[in-house]
Protein backbone atom coordinates (compact mmCIF):
# COMPACT_ATOMS: atom_id res chain seq x y z
CA UNK A 1 0.00 0.00 0.00
CA UNK A 2 2.65 2.13 0.59
CA UNK A 3 3.82 1.99 -2.99
CA UNK A 4 0.41 3.20 -4.00
CA UNK A 5 0.50 6.55 -1.99
CA UNK A 6 4.08 7.19 -2.75
CA UNK A 7 2.70 7.12 -6.37
CA UNK A 8 0.04 9.73 -5.69
CA UNK A 9 2.56 12.27 -4.30
CA UNK A 10 4.37 11.77 -7.03
CA UNK A 11 1.78 12.30 -9.39
CA UNK A 12 1.21 15.53 -7.41
CA UNK A 13 4.44 16.48 -7.63
CA UNK A 14 4.45 16.28 -11.31
CA UNK A 15 1.09 18.17 -11.72
CA UNK A 16 2.61 21.18 -9.52
CA UNK A 17 6.11 20.84 -11.02
CA UNK A 18 4.36 21.32 -14.09
CA UNK A 19 1.48 24.42 -13.58
CA UNK A 20 4.64 26.19 -12.14
CA UNK A 21 6.37 25.39 -14.83
CA UNK A 22 3.84 26.36 -17.75
CA UNK A 23 3.10 30.07 -15.27
CA UNK A 24 6.86 30.60 -15.55
CA UNK A 25 7.03 29.67 -19.70
CA UNK A 26 3.72 31.89 -19.68
CA UNK A 27 5.47 35.20 -18.19
CA UNK A 28 8.21 34.73 -20.01
CA UNK A 29 6.71 35.90 -23.22
CA UNK A 30 5.39 38.68 -21.71
CA UNK A 31 7.45 41.84 -22.24
CA UNK A 32 8.15 43.82 -19.33
CA UNK A 33 9.89 47.43 -21.01
CA UNK A 34 12.90 45.60 -21.86
CA UNK A 35 14.09 43.25 -24.67
CA UNK A 36 13.70 39.73 -24.07
CA UNK A 37 14.13 36.86 -26.83
CA UNK A 38 11.64 34.97 -25.14
CA UNK A 39 9.25 37.68 -26.43
CA UNK A 40 9.39 35.55 -29.65
CA UNK A 41 9.36 32.36 -28.54
CA UNK A 42 5.29 31.64 -29.55
CA UNK A 43 6.45 32.39 -33.23
CA UNK A 44 6.61 29.51 -35.71
CA UNK A 45 7.93 29.52 -39.20
CA UNK A 46 7.69 27.85 -42.35
CA UNK A 47 10.58 25.90 -43.07
CA UNK A 48 10.89 23.31 -45.52
CA UNK A 49 6.76 22.48 -44.89
CA UNK A 50 6.89 22.38 -41.58
CA UNK A 51 6.08 25.06 -39.04
CA UNK A 52 9.37 24.90 -36.52
CA UNK A 53 9.40 27.51 -33.58
CA UNK A 54 11.67 30.80 -34.77
CA UNK A 55 14.83 29.76 -32.73
CA UNK A 56 15.01 26.85 -34.79
CA UNK A 57 15.56 29.00 -37.91
CA UNK A 58 17.22 31.93 -36.24
CA UNK A 59 19.65 33.11 -33.79
CA UNK A 60 17.29 35.40 -31.62
CA UNK A 61 19.03 37.67 -29.15
CA UNK A 62 19.31 41.10 -27.51
CA UNK A 63 21.36 43.98 -29.00
CA UNK A 64 20.85 46.31 -25.76
CA UNK A 65 17.91 46.60 -23.41
CA UNK A 66 15.77 47.69 -25.89
CA UNK A 67 16.88 45.67 -29.06
CA UNK A 68 15.99 42.16 -30.28
CA UNK A 69 18.30 40.79 -32.96
CA UNK A 70 17.31 38.06 -35.44
CA UNK A 71 19.81 36.76 -37.18
CA UNK A 72 18.44 34.00 -39.64
CA UNK A 73 21.31 31.14 -40.58
CA UNK A 74 19.78 31.08 -43.79
CA UNK A 75 19.21 34.64 -45.60
CA UNK A 76 16.33 33.32 -47.89
CA UNK A 77 14.05 32.82 -44.39
CA UNK A 78 14.68 36.74 -43.54
CA UNK A 79 11.69 37.62 -45.44
CA UNK A 80 9.18 35.10 -43.42
CA UNK A 81 10.44 35.73 -40.34
CA UNK A 82 9.59 38.83 -40.68
CA UNK A 83 6.16 38.51 -41.94
CA UNK A 84 5.76 36.14 -39.01
CA UNK A 85 6.81 38.73 -36.49
CA UNK A 86 3.86 40.98 -37.68
CA UNK A 87 1.73 38.45 -37.93
CA UNK A 88 2.25 37.73 -34.27
CA UNK A 89 0.94 41.32 -33.51
CA UNK A 90 3.30 41.67 -30.44
CA UNK A 91 3.31 45.26 -31.24
CA UNK A 92 6.67 45.34 -32.83
CA UNK A 93 7.92 47.20 -36.29
CA UNK A 94 10.32 44.91 -37.27
CA UNK A 95 13.08 46.38 -39.74
CA UNK A 96 14.37 44.15 -42.38
CA UNK A 97 18.08 45.38 -43.12
CA UNK A 98 18.77 42.41 -45.99
CA UNK A 99 20.94 40.82 -43.29
CA UNK A 100 19.03 40.24 -39.98
CA UNK A 101 15.51 41.48 -38.19
CA UNK A 102 16.09 44.28 -35.58
CA UNK A 103 13.29 45.23 -33.75
CA UNK A 104 13.23 48.20 -31.23
CA UNK A 105 11.26 47.58 -28.51
CA UNK A 106 9.34 50.83 -27.48
CA UNK A 107 8.88 51.65 -23.75
CA UNK A 108 6.11 50.55 -22.21
CA UNK A 109 2.99 53.10 -21.43
CA UNK A 110 1.36 53.11 -17.82
CA UNK A 111 -1.69 52.21 -19.68
CA UNK A 112 0.29 49.06 -20.77
CA UNK A 113 2.14 48.10 -17.70
CA UNK A 114 -1.74 47.67 -16.18
CA UNK A 115 -2.80 45.44 -18.86
CA UNK A 116 0.02 43.05 -18.51
CA UNK A 117 -0.09 43.46 -14.86
CA UNK A 118 -4.12 42.09 -15.46
CA UNK A 119 -2.46 39.62 -17.38
CA UNK A 120 -0.35 38.49 -14.82
CA UNK A 121 -2.90 37.97 -12.88
CA UNK A 122 -5.21 36.26 -15.15
CA UNK A 123 -2.02 33.83 -15.46
CA UNK A 124 -1.63 33.18 -11.68
CA UNK A 125 -5.49 32.61 -11.67
CA UNK A 126 -5.17 29.97 -14.29
CA UNK A 127 -1.99 28.28 -12.38
CA UNK A 128 -4.25 28.16 -9.13
CA UNK A 129 -6.95 26.68 -10.35
CA UNK A 130 -4.48 23.51 -12.34
CA UNK A 131 -3.10 23.66 -8.40
CA UNK A 132 -6.45 23.17 -6.88
CA UNK A 133 -7.10 20.65 -9.37
CA UNK A 134 -4.15 18.54 -8.75
CA UNK A 135 -5.04 18.92 -4.72
CA UNK A 136 -8.32 17.38 -5.47
CA UNK A 137 -7.03 14.56 -7.87
CA UNK A 138 -4.44 13.54 -5.06
CA UNK A 139 -7.39 13.65 -2.25
CA UNK A 140 -9.54 11.23 -4.94
CA UNK A 141 -7.14 8.80 -4.68
CA UNK A 142 -6.17 8.76 -1.11
CA UNK A 143 -10.25 8.27 -0.57
CA UNK A 144 -10.06 5.29 -3.73
CA UNK A 145 -6.67 4.06 -1.70
CA UNK A 146 -8.99 3.90 1.94
CA UNK A 147 -11.44 2.52 0.28
CA UNK A 148 -8.93 -0.20 -1.33
CA UNK A 149 -7.49 -0.80 2.35
CA UNK A 150 -5.84 2.40 3.46
CA UNK A 151 -6.44 2.99 6.91
CA UNK A 152 -7.77 6.33 8.33
CA UNK A 153 -4.99 7.89 10.09
CA UNK A 154 -2.88 7.39 6.74
CA UNK A 155 -5.69 8.84 4.44
CA UNK A 156 -5.56 12.23 6.70
CA UNK A 157 -1.98 12.02 7.25
CA UNK A 158 -1.77 11.97 3.32
CA UNK A 159 -4.27 14.28 2.82
CA UNK A 160 -2.15 16.88 5.01
CA UNK A 161 0.64 16.72 3.61
CA UNK A 162 -0.73 17.11 0.17
CA UNK A 163 -2.16 20.62 1.94
CA UNK A 164 1.02 21.63 2.80
CA UNK A 165 2.71 20.66 -0.75
CA UNK A 166 -0.42 22.93 -2.35
CA UNK A 167 0.59 25.87 -0.02
CA UNK A 168 4.04 25.99 -0.68
CA UNK A 169 3.19 25.83 -4.20
CA UNK A 170 0.81 28.28 -3.86
CA UNK A 171 2.96 30.69 -2.01
CA UNK A 172 6.42 30.00 -4.49
CA UNK A 173 3.59 30.99 -7.51
CA UNK A 174 2.46 34.01 -5.81
CA UNK A 175 6.20 35.39 -5.13
CA UNK A 176 6.70 34.63 -8.86
CA UNK A 177 3.78 37.02 -9.78
CA UNK A 178 5.24 39.77 -7.21
CA UNK A 179 8.28 39.61 -8.79
CA UNK A 180 7.23 39.82 -12.87
CA UNK A 181 4.56 42.50 -11.35
CA UNK A 182 7.32 44.50 -9.69
CA UNK A 183 9.37 44.17 -13.49
CA UNK A 184 6.38 44.88 -15.08
CA UNK A 185 5.93 48.24 -13.32
CA UNK A 186 9.53 49.27 -12.85
CA UNK A 187 9.81 52.29 -15.55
Amino acid sequence: MNEEVQMQFELLDESLTGAVSHLRKELMTLRAGKANPHILSSITVNSYGQQVPLNQVANVGTMDAQTIVVQPWEKSMLNTIEKEIQKANLGFNPQNNGERIIINVPPLTEERRRDLVKIVKNEEENCKISIRSARREAIDGFKKLKEDGLSEDEQKRSELKVQEKVDECIRMVEKIIVEKEREIMTV
